[in-house]
């Protein structure tokens, strides 16, 4: 068979681009940019999310979650919806840039408390997850470095290390095990500033979002010692959902919808 210079040419050329998207696909990317992608799939907009926590002393709530999360900005209302005899109980959180995190708590049936600096360490419903772990984004921090690959569950991870650097924060540095393929965190370990593990994050279970994204949808929490986790199932997302600023108030902690 003759081939022209023309035709091969072209055929080298096609090989060549065959060849240059598969080493993009296969590159590791580095630290940076993969907190960068890591930090734009928390920021995500505006949603409702709906899920069940079990804490360790085998309390069973079911929750709503309303969120607006920026770059800049972060806004939670954590709303329980069962028990009974705890529906409507719930706090608000807020954190703009590098600021301090401002909370407030409703205690039932109708007294708002704001929480102090020390109470943002605190477990949320006597849970194992604090309430400064829901606001804080550690992949938005300037310090991160790939410190190595390890095995969880079977998919081999890049594990990659933040420091909060400027930013404020009770932890010194926080370690996640990152599957690329999926690009969810299979598990995050944070250290406390003495240098010991304070919290372990473990995902249980992945699958999509209403948006199609890969995304830990259910994953256990442990405190100091590792002992009885604190277990959180995801039931459903929907994101772009229309929320006003009077959503975000403490007067709408308590108001289901």
């Amino acid at each position: 068979m003759n081939l022209s210079f023309r035709s091969l040419g072209s055929i080298l050329v096609a090989v060549t681009v065959i060849i240059s998207n598969a080493s993009a696909q296969d590159r590791v990317p580095s630290a940076k940019e993969l907190a960068t992608s890591l930090a734009a799939g928390i920021q995500d907009g505006s949603s409702l999310v709906r899920l069940k926590m079990e804490t360790p002393s085998k309390t069973v709530l079911q929750l709503q979650v309303k969120s607006r999360r920026s770059s800049s900005t972060t806004e939670l209302v954590y709303q329980v919806l069962w028990p009974k005899e705890h529906k409507g109980e719930g706090f608000l959180l807020k954190k703009s840039g590098n600021r301090a995190t401002s909370g407030t708590v409703l205690v039932l049936p109708n007294t708002l408390k704001n929480l102090t600096a020390s109470d943002l360490k605190d477990g949320i419903f006597g849970s194992d997850l604090s309430y400064e772990d829901l606001v804080e984004n550690f992949y938005t921090w300037d310090d991160q470095s790939i410190i190595g690959t390890e095995v969880v569950d079977r998919v081999s991870c890049q594990v990659l290390e933040s420091k909060p650097g400027g930013s404020t924060s009770s932890y010194s540095k926080v370690q996640s095990w990152i599957d690329l393929k999926r690009m969810v965190p299979l598990r995050v370990d944070k250290y406390s500033k003495s240098g010991k593990l304070a919290r372990r994050v473990l995902t249980t279970r992945v699958a999509k979002d209403d948006n199609g994204r890969q995304i830990p949808a259910s994953f256990s929490v442990q405190g100091p010692g590792l002992g009885a986790p604190t277990i959180i199932e995801g039931a459903s997302s929907k994101h772009d959902v229309s929320f006003t600023n009077a959503d975000f108030t403490p007067q709408a902690i308590g108001k289901l919808k």
